[in-house]
């Protein structure tokens, strides 16, 4: 499709326009000593078009090892519309509340969601089909440790961050500077 049109109008707009207006649309050249109706290039690129683009390139579909497929919104992170994802294994055992602190500690500087019904797994599917760049996953041993598990949507690599990291982390890999500076 069209990403961004560019038409040659001639001098058929400013004619008409002239026509019917019954103003002289004309342009002296000194040079040349004349008068002409200049030419009109119609340029059109939107934010439509623009989305379009980065749209068709960053949706994937991908057959994992297990023969498993997952579709994917590969948006690069500083244009993923949320951030990250807050997933506790399970939402009792304290887990929750503590997912939930973490939520309210990164919803001031990012936009982020919590999650906590289903499997894992099928959290993880929906955050890449929506394309979120980052989940957080919350334990057991992060009740212990505070850590976390910090999943990467394109490569699915997992780590374990300290929680006061995260806001850094986070913002390292999706603000636009990084991004642009890529360019």
């Amino acid at each position: 499709k069209e990403l961004e049109g560019i038409h040659s109008r001639t001098d058929f707009d400013l004619k008409a326009h002239e026509k019917f207006s019954g103003r002289k649309l004309q342009y002296f050249d000194s040079e040349r000593n004349e008068n002409y109706i200049p030419y009109v290039v119609e340029t059109s690129v939107g934010l439509d078009r623009l989305f379009l683009a980065i749209f068709s390139n960053s949706l994937k579909e991908e057959v994992l090892e297990d023969g498993s497929e997952r579709t994917v919104l590969s948006l690069p992170p500083a244009l993923a519309p949320v951030k990250a994802a807050i997933l506790p294994l399970m939402k009792k055992d304290g887990l929750g509340e503590y997912g939930e602190k973490i939520f309210n500690d990164l919803k001031y500087d990012f936009n982020v969601i919590y999650e906590d019904k289903d499997s894992i797994g099928k959290r993880y599917r929906r955050q890449d089909a929506i394309g979120t760049p980052f989940c957080i996953t919350i334990d057991h041993d992060s009740l212990v440790d505070n850590t976390v598990t910090l999943r990467d949507r394109d490569t699915m690599k997992q780590e374990r961050v300290p929680v006061a990291d995260l806001r850094r982390i986070i913002d390292e890999k999706t603000n636009f500077r990084n991004l642009l500076s890529k360019i």
